[in-house]
């Protein structure tokens, strides 16, 4: 981390975690990120799901809802990019305050509710997004809608042929009743719904909730298996608190972050002896030594967010650059060569 990033961060800590964000957004339009664009190697260059990827790590959902930052995030370390959730409607979300920092434990708290400006506004903005990144874009459902189900559909439809992914995202645990479309029956018509709105015939993931005990993550993996899915994201923030030390640890929302790690890199491992489809592993990524045991574990690519509140967005490019060097290392000629090398010690 450069000296000018890393007294931006201590500056940024001094503002309510919510308002920092904000102010990371302004300062990336500003052009104060890195301009060096995507690491990339023979070694860490990977296909996945039809994507060819310049490196395996991409950033998650959330950091930018609204597609505001796609040009500056572009010229960043990560492989590709996911932007959204993006809901039919525009909606305010849960009231403030509604993110926290739980800086003992280097993770975080949120409750936004799906908080975004609706698809109409963020499908303007996807429109005019550069050439020469991978983008997806993360669907929600909107909270007073009577069919949850129909508005991940809904989004698909208008804003696909603008994208190169869309992800499905029923594991966020701060819309009420939001997680029970991972049920099996439910799952399996929402997707019939969503595959048939995807008209730009653009790969389609699932992220899931970490929180799914074995029999579950097995229906998961049926249906998305049978469901013409691409990839399966795992996974999502939890609402365990266990081992927590912060504070703030007894806010309700989804923890995300350090403590997550271990749960959803075992999630990610049982679902890789389940399902051929490619995984994407999410939670606690924060370093190359984690981005290389979600591979080693199973994940064809993996995606960070909470750890840019510790560690800044040149964190990418130093995570890709360290997992270069460990593949080099292990004697790996690629990603894909050390992919579930390792997922045995997570069972």
């Amino acid at each position: 981390m450069k000296m000018l990033e890393s007294l931006g961060l201590h500056v940024l800590r001094r503002f309510d975690p919510e308002t920092a964000h904000g102010l990371a957004l302004k300062a990336l339009s500003a052009g104060l990120g890195p301009r060096s664009g995507p690491v990339t190697s023979a070694r860490l260059r990977t296909r996945v799901a039809g994507l060819d990827l310049p490196n395996p790590v991409g950033l998650a959902a959330g950091f930018d809802k609204n597609a505001e930052t796609l040009a500056p995030l572009g010229r960043t370390g990560f492989g590709f990019l996911e932007v959204g959730a993006a809901t039919p409607l525009a909606q305010m979300g849960t009231p403030r305050p509604r993110l926290f920092r739980l800086t003992e434990d280097r993770a975080a708290i949120n409750r936004f509710g799906f908080n975004n400006e609706g698809m109409e506004a963020i499908a303007t903005r996807l429109a005019q997004r550069p050439k020469g990144s991978i983008v997806g874009l993360n669907l929600g459902a909107n909270k007073t809608s009577t069919d949850r189900a129909a508005d991940f559909a809904t989004v698909l439809g208008r804003c696909g042929a603008l994208v190169d992914f869309a992800t499905v995202n029923v594991s966020s645990p701060n819309t009420e009743k939001l997680r029970e479309l991972q049920g099996k029956d439910a799952l399996a018509a929402l997707l019939d719904g969503v595959m048939a709105a995807n008209d730009a015939g653009i790969p389609v993931f699932l992220k899931i909730a970490p929180d799914l005990d074995d029999t579950e993550i097995a229906d998961v993996a049926e249906v998305a298996s049978a469901s013409g899915l691409a990839a399966i994201i795992a996974t999502n923030t939890t609402l365990s608190r266990d081992g927590l030390h912060s504070g703030q640890k007894g806010e309700a929302g989804g923890l995300s972050g350090q403590p997550l790690f271990e749960k959803s890199t075992r999630v990610l491992a049982k679902l890789s002896t389940l399902t051929d489809l490619p995984l994407i592993g999410v939670g606690g990524v924060g370093s190359a030594q984690q981005a290389y045991a979600k591979i080693r574990a199973g994940a064809s690519a993996v995606q960070l967010y909470t750890a840019l509140v510790y560690g800044g967005i040149s964190l990418a490019g130093e995570i890709a650059q360290g997992l270069d060097r460990l593949l080099q290392q292990d004697g790996f000629a690629s990603v894909a060569d050390a992919v579930g090398t390792d997922k045995d010690r997570w069972l």
